[in-house]
């Protein structure tokens, strides 16, 4: 079995709909493919319905979180949806992405870049608005090469020049909210190094003792020496070690399926949650029912 747990739509910041990411998941030859986008479940029903015959399509979402001054992601795998904590979590971060995106538009137009919010907006579609979507428009301004660019201490990196905070979930707070949707909890890419600071593997130690279900350690994010570490940690703390592409379309250069999860672990996965089961493809004319 290939499987690819963790994937963006235009739900968020990723460049396909969520009905193209199911179909280019079956041709790229996984059988399995998580639908992960940033604090929003929006892209679930129609990947549903688009889901093709041979590939199972796990539900999720990847929350935003900051401890002690360091941002990182939690994704959280076959919660339901539905359930209010949770829920209200959820549309409190979702609800600070507009101020938050027009915050750093604001100091963009006094480094005299000419960026608008039209722009963004534009870019952003129906989706969840964040950094991505801002360093798109500067790679369209010719400000930046590329959106990675875009992602230093010059422009939108953490404590970068026009970097503004938003709400984000302390994860232990996010751990216990994820359980109690029976859903499950693995730390996304926590040795990215090249994005900003990295959580301390005391603080993993402590999550995991909260709750945390597993570490995503096959990630291109993270080179040999930081998957051996991770792995080892992992081990340790006896936590679960997914890999994952983090699929953006266009708008990264990973691919589905670059990194993937051992069977083993995705069986673990399902095992433990009670919020939400995996979907099985129905050659793309399913009914959608909630989940």
């Amino acid at each position: 079995m290939r499987i690819d747990l963790h994937t963006h739509s235009t739900a968020s910041d990723g460049t396909d709909s969520p009905a193209e990411l199911v179909r280019k998941a079956a041709a790229a030859g996984l059988d399995v493919v998580a639908l992960t986008d940033h604090d929003t479940t929006r892209g679930h029903a129609e990947a549903i319905a688009a889901l093709p015959e041979g590939v199972t399509l796990v539900t999720g979402a990847e929350l935003s979180c900051r401890i002690d001054g360091v941002s990182m992601h939690m994704l959280a795998y076959l919660f339901d949806p539905e359930e209010p904590a949770l829920l209200a979590e959820r549309e409190l971060v979702r609800d600070d992405r507009v101020p938050r995106a027009q915050g750093m538009i604001a100091k963009l137009q006094e480094l005299g870049v000419p960026v608008t919010w039209e722009q963004v907006a534009r870019i952003a579609g129906d989706g969840s608005v964040g950094r991505p979507h801002v360093a798109s428009a500067l790679v369209e301004l010719g400000a930046v090469p590329t959106v990675n660019d875009a992602f230093t201490p010059d422009w939108l990196a953490d404590g970068g020049r026009v970097f503004v905070e938003k709400h984000e979930t302390d994860p232990f707070e996010a751990i216990r909210l994820i359980k109690g949707a029976g859903g499950v909890a693995v730390f996304a890419h926590p040795g990215a190094s090249k994005r900003g600071l990295t959580v301390p593997e005391a603080a993993i130690a402590e999550m995991a003792a909260a709750g945390l279900d597993g570490v995503e350690v096959d990630h291109m994010d993270h080179d040999a020496d930081t998957r051996a570490r991770l792995r080892g940690l992992a081990k340790e703390l006896g936590l679960l070690v997914t890999g994952s592409s983090d699929y953006h379309g266009s708008r990264k250069t990973c691919v589905l399926g670059e990194y993937t999860t051992d069977p083993e672990v995705y069986g673990e996965i399902t095992r433990r949650a009670f919020g939400a089961f995996p979907v099985p493809g129905a050659g793309g004319a399913s009914e959608v029912s909630p989940l």
